[in-house]
């Protein structure tokens, strides 16, 4: 008989006591990185300083502009019960991320795309709006229902 610790399931254990997680894991970042690194590769080919500059203004704007205001909304927050907070949260997320994609026809900055849409330009933030208190009460009423739920089963 051979050794147990070359057993295929022991050098799977002894791999993620020393990796940190399974091979699938790894096999799946190292693609992604592969991945990331052509598209990387094929932007620069074409357009470097233009994706350069895209890349450090993103970078900029996020860490000195966006972060500190995610921390203070995450602050303002505090007074929200803990088990309310992701009631809170996800809707506000869902909703920044329709603001940040759609910013030009929610803040009628949209004069070209009037044709292309085939609406008024006055629609978008009305229906973001609409989207965003939707959210909001969908939220509200999971959680009144979850709330009720626990109350029950108490």
């Amino acid at each position: 008989m051979g050794d147990p610790a070359d057993l295929p399931g022991a050098r799977v254990n002894r791999f993620r006591r020393l990796y940190g997680a399974s091979p699938l894991h790894l096999l799946l970042a190292s693609a992604s990185f592969a991945l990331t690194a052509y598209a990387g590769v094929r932007l620069f080919e074409s357009e470097a300083m233009e994706v350069a500059v895209w890349l450090f203004g993103a970078a900029v704007l996020h860490d000195l502009v966006l972060l500190p205001l995610y921390c203070a909304a995450d602050r303002a927050l505090g007074a929200v019960p803990p088990r309310a907070l992701n009631h809170v949260r996800v809707p506000a997320f869902i909703s920044g991320l329709l603001l940040l994609v759609w910013y030009p026809l929610i803040l009628s900055r949209s004069a070209p795309y009037a044709s292309s849409t085939g609406l008024s330009p006055n629609v978008f933030r009305e229906r973001w709006l609409l989207i965003t208190a939707a959210l909001f009460g969908a939220s509200a009423v999971l959680l009144l229902l979850r709330q009720w739920r626990s109350g029950r089963a108490a």
